[in-house]
């Protein structure tokens, strides 16, 4: 009569001692001596790598689309541009490390940088983004309405708001990652009430129409706009009080809130043949 079956017995063993006894030689493919046995998980047969955030933030300034930009003091790519960002530390998460590394390099108050809607944008991973040695980013847009001067801090010599497009070639694959959120923020416009995001707390239908003016980079219809504005459920409400004198033509323009909803039914479309 047998005894009880070793739930081992029906595994593959490969050569060494006496059956049963483990080799303490053996060792996962590529371990270094001393590692775990065959089928148990070693850390040290992987490639450490290092986890950052890089940030997108924009705003929009005297009619133009700004970036918040910080100098590199430090190589690689010393006195260039780059977006905000730095590493992740170890008990961290990406967001509490992006909002910590803006307030760190552009001198922005920890009750601005907390009040900052963060949207993670994408993740790069190419081998070679980083000279320094293999660097995964995580990448966050921010839109800010109405923002403070920056100052430099941490490694970051200098920090400010630069027109969008004349900033020259950016640190690292910085420009890559600022054309996604661009394009990112461009598609969102259509289907979602996130030009509100732009504008002061209390604005015109004319200071809306300029966000989508100056992100999607084209002139908007005004009747039209108007029309297609006040017919989407949800998207402003109007403002009790007197108009405001814009310093145009015509009559005062009505005030108006960000209204309660989210996302735009129908979509508020960019012209045919444009694309931000």
């Amino acid at each position: 009569m047998t005894g009880p079956r070793d739930p081992g017995e029906d595994a593959p063993r490969a050569p060494g001692p006496a059956a049963g006894r483990r080799n303490p030689e053996e060792r996962a493919p590529g371990a270094p001596p001393g590692g775990p046995a065959p089928g148990e998980y070693d850390p040290r047969a992987f490639e450490p790598f290092a986890v950052t955030v890089d940030l997108a933030v924009l705003t929009l300034r005297e009619g133009r689309l700004h970036v918040l930009l910080v100098e590199r003091g430090r190589e690689p790519y010393a006195g260039s541009w780059a977006l905000p960002g730095g590493f992740v530390l170890p008990r961290e998460s990406a967001e509490t490390a992006a909002r910590r590394e803006l307030a760190e390099e552009t001198g922005l108050s920890g009750a601005t940088v907390a009040g900052l809607h963060l949207e993670q944008l994408r993740t790069y991973t190419e081998p070679d983004r980083d000279p320094r040695m293999r660097v995964v980013s995580v990448a966050f847009t921010a839109l800010v309405p109405d923002p403070p001067e920056p100052r430099g801090g941490g490694d970051a010599a200098q920090a400010r708001w630069i027109p969008y497009g004349t900033h020259g070639p950016l640190a690292f694959d910085h420009d890559r990652i600022l054309a996604d959120a661009h394009d990112r923020i461009g598609a969102k416009l259509e289907y979602t009430c996130l030009a509100t995001a732009f504008c002061p707390p209390v604005f015109t239908l004319g200071e809306l129409r300029q966000v989508y003016e100056t992100v999607w980079g084209v002139e908007l219809d005004r009747p039209n706009f108007r029309r297609k504005v006040l017919a989407t459920p949800g998207f402003v409400r109007a403002v009790e009080g007197p108009p405001r004198l814009t310093g145009g033509r015509g009559k005062p323009a009505a005030l108006y809130r960000a209204g309660g909803a989210t996302t735009l039914h129908p979509p508020l479309l960019r012209p045919e043949g444009h694309s931000s």
